[in-house]
This record gives C-alpha cells, sequence and structure tokens, in this order.
C-alpha cells in the first residue's frame, strides 16, 4: 500500500451497495464491507467533502462473447441485473450508507460509473480532483470506475478492505495488478485518518 496524500477537494465514490446485491454470495463478509464504506462515508462529510452513491439498474448493451448470467455471479437465481425483470427494491441504496440530502446520487447502466451518468459534471462542479472508490464488485464496477476516473484526470485512492467480489481471484488479481497503475491504495482506517489530518483545521 502506498497511500500518500489527498488532494484539498476529494470526494467518496460508493459503488453498487444496493438491496439486490446484499444476498450475494461475496468473497468477502458484506456487512464488513458495508460497515467500512459508511465509516468513509461519515468522515467526509464530517468535513464537508462530497460523497457520491452509486447504483446500478442495467448493463451496456454491446454483444459480448459470454452472456450476462442470472441471479449472482455463481448462478443462484437471487434476481437478474443485467436479463429481465428486477424484484422490487433492487436498486435501493442500503441505509447504512446514511444517504443525506447533500450527497452526490446516480444511477449506472453500465459496470463503471462515469460513462453512464453525469457524476463527471457533478464532481467538477465541486472542484473535486481525487476521488477515493470503495463498494462492489472489486474487479467490476469499483475497477471500471476507476480506470475510467484515471481517464478522466482524476486523482484515485482505492479502499481496498472497503471492497469485495464474488470471485477471490478476482479481488486479490485488481488489488495487487490493477489499482497501483490507477492510483493508491490504503485501508479505510489510514484514509480516514489522512481526511482527518488534511482538515484538522475546520474542526478547530
Amino acid at each position: 500500500m502506498a497511500l500518500t496524500t489527498l488532494d484539498p477537494i476529494t470526494a467518496l465514490i460508493v459503488i453498487d451497495l444496493q438491496s439486490g446485491l446484499m444476498g450475494w454470495p461475496f468473497a468477502h463478509p458484506i456487512g464488513d464491507i458495508v460497515a467500512r464504506a459508511a465509516a468513509l462515508g461519515a468522515a467526509f462529510r464530517r468535513h464537508g467533502l462530497p460523497v457520491a452513491l452509486v447504483n446500478v439498474d442495467g448493463s451496456s448493451p454491446g454483444r459480448t462473447e459470454q452472456a450476462p448470467r442470472h441471479g449472482n455471479p455463481i448462478g443462484n437465481p437471487i434476481g437478474n441485473p443485467f436479463g429481465g425483470p428486477l424484484p422490487d427494491g433492487w436498486t435501493d441504496l442500503i441505509p447504512e450508507l446514511d444517504r443525506q440530502p447533500g450527497d452526490i446520487v446516480v444511477t449506472k447502466r453500465t459496470r463503471g460509473a462515469f460513462a453512464s451518468t453525469d457524476l463527471e459534471s457533478l464532481l467538477r462542479a465541486r472542484g473535486v480532483t481525487q476521488v477515493v472508490i470503495a463498494g462492489v464488485a472489486t474487479a467490476g464496477g469499483v475497477e471500471s470506475t476507476a480506470r475510467q476516473a484515471y481517464e478522466a484526470g482524476f486523482n484515485v485512492t482505492l479502499a481496498i478492505d472497503a471492497m469485495t467480489d464474488a470471485r477471490s481471484h478476482a479481488h486479490e488479481y485488481s488489488i495487487e495488478h490493477v489499482f497501483p497503475r490507477l492510483g493508491e491504495t490504503g485501508s479505510t482506517q489510514a484514509i480516514i485518518d489522512l481526511v482527518e489530518r488534511t482538515n484538522a483545521h475546520e474542526l478547530a
């Protein structure tokens, strides 16, 4: 891990922590991931930093060699995000995220949060130059969002203990081989500590 600094206006982006995904068999306990993402959100809000909550309601329309999977990533029929009707409330952000009126909330229909939303313009309007990303899935929505943020010119930090994937090998590959090429990585506590140090004057 090589977490060095946070820009004065850094936003938190939380990916796909929504009701329809909470039953998926993730590689790490989802309750721990949710708790860490919520702790990040609380720290960012406490210092007046932007929090963006992202949910997913569809997928890119292009043809792919592998057909969309029904149900969760290993085939259990608990609702299909990328083909067929979704259960009521599937896209609802989980209450633990403590959505606030000032939060940015966007619904994506692609893996990454930038391609199918106005997230970039909403962040730019707030003067954001860096993003911290958490959520699910590590090698899916999180990695795609990190790639898009990096290519858009944002500094990127990944909260690696506040994310998970259904496939442990995919999670580890993203953390070890992909994320270091897109930005910096750090634990939830290290990021919160850096937020507190960077913005301590605001609470003085």
